[in-house]
């Protein structure tokens, strides 16, 4: 095999994560009482945008998560030590095509003056041209035209893809629907599911939104091949390319982080609000005491002490994305472990409320065990606030992993992330001439994932909260 692929720690846990959610559309599916709430929000203009700039950050960070090794020339049965991933290979030109230093986005020289010998022999003190942005250029005077031509030239083939996507779409889809909805919709909940025609009008701003995209999309595309968009680190590395893998870095911690969070939450919340008496008070006097920890401190301990025991057994690593990827995967654990008090008093709450109701009562009259009673009525019943308070936590630990990146106590300085893009262009923004271009990227794409995902959690908030939707 020209390669042996490579699941690192944090690549099981979105496979987890992915199959989670599988089952769960699969069974919100098969429910039309469950189905209507995410009907609600399919009607919102805003939130299927906002879904549609999630797809693509999460598509992104799919490339980025599946990893392999390639094999070595010349040499059978042996593998390099270098991990990749799809993505990597997608951007090969990116990642290959360093500079020497900093240069700004779309330039064809470096930033800084420097002393060079030319090729007639003469020193001189001139900004050296790119290697490889603008390398295509024989006039410099052209370079504006060039951008002009490649940008109408990617718009318009995105332009054209995005078409040939939606027509695609509006052709087979009524069919596939219909098809998924006759394999796994019960018989007599067809009728109920096949009542309410799909009206395209509704998704108007979305197919524009998409096809905006797809001619952002081609026009960066067809630059990157030949300019550095966003421009050149101190290492002379893309920009771009540095952002789009620091993608999968934030997902991660905002998504892994639930595998630690849920299962805390939901069983000490639930167990609180329902048993109340010595259990309520033991659960109480743990979140309290952990929330009265500053999180920051209590991080940076956990983080340090991680990073010590790995420094001490380099032998459990045979690579450096693997020691880099299990500090994440602690990260997410640490992160999850100090972030679940707020959904677990959210929990308690409505699980005392739900405790009092009339059914609750004429089950525990009857004899109906404990667990039954918690799995059938009370489970379900807080699953829209579990959901709500997730969709809503996702932009908050994105933003942390900036911050305890940016620290210092985030991911592995190896591992590419907002935070440490961040964090080394702290240093970059008081040099002179000022380099803001690094900054500027990570800040303007955790802006977009933010924005998108605080958009469509409203969205969800306002479909699944019973006080705004109770004519439905």
């Amino acid at each position: 095999m020209n390669f042996i692929p490579v699941i690192l720690w944090s690549d099981a846990l979105v496979f987890l994560l992915l199959s989670a959610g599988g089952v769960g559309v699969w069974h919100i599916r098969r429910h039309p009482h469950l189905l209507l709430p995410w009907q609600r929000v399919a009607q919102s203009s805003m939130a299927m945008v906002s879904l549609l700039l999630l797809s693509v950050f999460l598509l992104i960070g799919g490339l980025d998560t599946l990893h392999f090794r390639e094999a070595l020339p010349n040499q059978s049965g042996s593998y390099s030590p270098e991990v990749l991933s799809v993505l990597d290979k997608l951007l090969g030109k990116l990642k290959s095509q360093t500079e020497k230093t900093y240069s700004a986005p779309f330039a064809t020289t470096l930033y800084a003056k420097e002393t060079y010998t030319d090729a007639a022999g003469q020193v001189r003190r001139d900004y050296p041209k790119l290697r490889y942005g603008g390398a295509h250029l024989t006039d410099l005077s052209a370079q504006n035209s060039d951008m002009a031509w490649r940008s109408m030239q990617g718009g318009a083939a995105g332009l054209l893809l995005g078409g040939l996507l939606i027509v695609a779409f509006r052709g087979f889809g009524n069919n596939v629907g219909a098809q998924f909805i006759a394999r796994f919709t019960p018989q007599k909940n067809h009728r109920a599911i096949n009542c309410a025609p799909t009206n395209m009008s509704n998704f108007t701003p979305t197919i524009i939104a998409f096809l905006l995209l797809c001619i952002l999309l081609g026009i960066l595309a067809n630059l990157a091949t030949v300019y550095h968009v966003l421009g050149t680190d101190k290492v002379g590395q893309d920009v771009l390319y540095l952002s789009l893998k620091s993608i999968r870095t934030g997902l991660i911690i905002g998504t892994v982080t639930t595998l630690v969070t849920l299962p805390l939450a939901l069983f000490l919340g639930i167990a609180a609000g329902y048993f109340r008496g010595w259990v309520d008070d033991v659960i109480q006097y743990i979140y309290t005491v952990l929330s009265s920890i500053p999180s920051v401190l209590l991080i940076a301990a956990a983080v340090l002490m991680m990073q010590i025991t790995i420094d001490t057994h380099p032998q459990w690593f045979d690579t450096a994305a693997s020691r880099a990827d299990l500090r994440l995967v602690f990260l997410c654990l640490i992160l999850g472990m100090t972030s679940w008090t707020g959904l677990c008093r959210l929990l308690r709450g409505e699980t005392l409320k739900l405790r009092e109701m009339e059914y609750i009562q004429a089950a525990q009259s009857f004899g109906v065990p404990h667990l039954r009673i918690l799995t059938r009525h009370i489970v379900p019943n807080v699953m829209h606030i579990i959901l709500i308070s997730l969709v809503m936590d996702f932009s908050g630990l994105v933003l942390a992993e900036a911050v305890l990146s940016y620290v210092g106590v985030g991911v592995d300085p190896s591992m590419m992330s907002f935070g440490t893009m961040i964090n080394a262009a702290r240093l970059e923004m008081g040099r002179e001439p000022m380099v803001w271009w690094t900054l500027a990227a990570a800040f303007s794409f955790m802006l977009v994932l933010v924005l998108a995902a605080n958009l469509f959690a409203d969205a969800v908030r306002d479909a699944f909260d019973p006080r705004l939707n109770r004519s439905g």
